[in-house]
């Protein structure tokens, strides 16, 4: 059987700025390679990895340096959203962001989706 592939994309918010992107652009070399692999993990379907962590938001654990964390939603079945990134000693606020960036990312999606705006 063939691993299920999801696509991921990054949230933006209304300015267009992406938090995952500036998070995982300001990583050293060697904890971006770490995230990066845990991202192909994630597109391959490794998914009993991820942990609920409230309001239709995930977190995916690396267990390196600080304790790395990746926060994600998932739009349908093959879409992974990014929301951000953060390590373990500012997981709370990391948690409270994506939990906001999710509602942000839907309540747009569903204008869109009555062709009000266009979604990012």
């Amino acid at each position: 059987m063939l691993p299920t592939e999801f696509k991921i994309e990054a949230y933006v918010d209304a300015t267009q700025a992406s938090p995952f992107e500036a998070w995982f652009n300001a990583l050293p070399a060697q904890p971006a390679a770490k995230v990066t692999v845990a991202l192909g993990r994630i597109a391959r379907g490794a998914h009993s990895s991820l942990k609920g962590v409230g309001e239709g938001v995930f977190e995916f654990r690396i267990d390196s340096g600080p304790g790395y964390r990746i926060y994600l939603g998932r739009d349908g079945e093959r879409l992974v959203i990014l929301l951000g990134g953060g390590t373990k000693r500012r997981q709370h606020a990391d948690i409270a962001a994506a939990k906001t960036r999710w509602a942000d990312y839907k309540a747009r999606r569903a204008l869109a989706r009555k062709g009000e705006h266009r979604c990012p």
